[in-house]
C-alpha cells in the first residue's frame, strides 16, 4: 500500500475565489494556439485552486465563463484603441488607431487573442459574444466618423455600414496577422491603414453623388 501524501505535498486549495481570480487563471492557460473553447471547467479550477465544485459559486458552467472572458476583452481593447484615438490628430487618426491594435497583437494579449481566436472557432454563444463586443467598437467607431466628418463640413454615406466595414476587417487582419511573423507588421499596418482610408474615402464620394 502506497504511503498517504504528506499534507505539505497536497496543493493548497484556496477556501474562497471571486471572478476575476477564475478570469485569470483561464487566461494564464491561453496561448496562440490555445483557444477557449478548448478549457475544461477542471482544468480551470485546477489552476486556480479549488476543487471543481467551488468553480460553480462564480459561473454556471465553462461556457459562462468564456463569454465573461470575451466581454473582458472587447471592454479592455475599447479602452487601448480609444485612448490611440485620443492621443492622435486627425489626419493620423487612422494609421495610429492600426498601429495601436497591431502593437496589442503582439503583446501577447491574451484578451484580444480571445476576440480574435473565438469569432471563427468557437461555439455559436461564443461568436455571438464577440459579435456584441464588436458591435460596441462599430457603434463607438461610428461616433467618431461621424464627428470627424462634421469637423471638416464633409458626410459619409451610411456611417453604419461604414463603421461595420472597418471594423470588420480590422479584425479579421489582426486574426491573419497571428499566424504571420512580426516581421510582417509594418507592412500589414500600411495596408490596413489604406484600406481604412479608401473605404472612407468612398463612402464621403458616395455621400457627395
Amino acid at each position: 500500500m502506497s504511503p498517504k501524501p504528506s499534507a505539505s505535498s497536497v496543493p493548497a486549495r484556496k477556501a474562497a475565489i471571486s471572478r476575476s481570480d477564475l478570469l485569470a487563471a483561464a487566461l494564464r492557460l491561453l496561448g496562440p494556439h490555445r483557444s477557449v473553447s478548448s478549457l475544461s471547467l477542471r482544468e480551470v479550477a485546477r489552476e486556480a485552486g479549488i476543487a471543481p465544485n467551488s468553480f460553480y459559486r462564480q459561473f454556471r458552467d465553462i461556457d459562462e465563463l468564456a463569454v465573461a472572458l470575451i466581454d473582458l476583452a472587447g471592454q479592455s481593447l475599447r479602452k487601448i484603441v480609444g485612448a490611440a484615438r485620443q492621443r492622435a490628430s486627425n489626419e493620423g487618426i487612422v494609421r495610429s488607431s492600426v498601429e495601436t491594435f497591431m502593437e496589442q497583437v503582439r503583446a501577447d494579449d491574451r484578451l484580444l487573442h480571445v476576440l480574435l481566436r473565438e469569432g471563427t472557432v468557437g461555439s455559436d454563444a461564443f461568436k455571438r459574444a464577440v459579435d456584441r463586443e464588436l458591435t460596441f467598437f462599430e457603434d463607438e467607431l461610428r461616433a467618431d466618423l461621424i464627428r470627424l466628418a462634421a469637423r471638416h463640413d464633409e458626410t459619409l454615406d451610411d456611417p453604419d455600414l461604414v463603421a461595420r466595414a472597418i471594423t470588420r476587417l480590422v479584425f479579421a487582419m489582426g486574426a491573419t496577422a497571428l499566424d504571420l511573423p512580426p516581421e510582417r507588421d509594418p507592412e500589414l499596418v500600411t495596408e490596413l491603414a489604406k484600406m481604412v482610408r479608401m473605404i472612407i474615402a468612398g463612402a464621403r464620394r458616395s455621400a457627395a453623388a
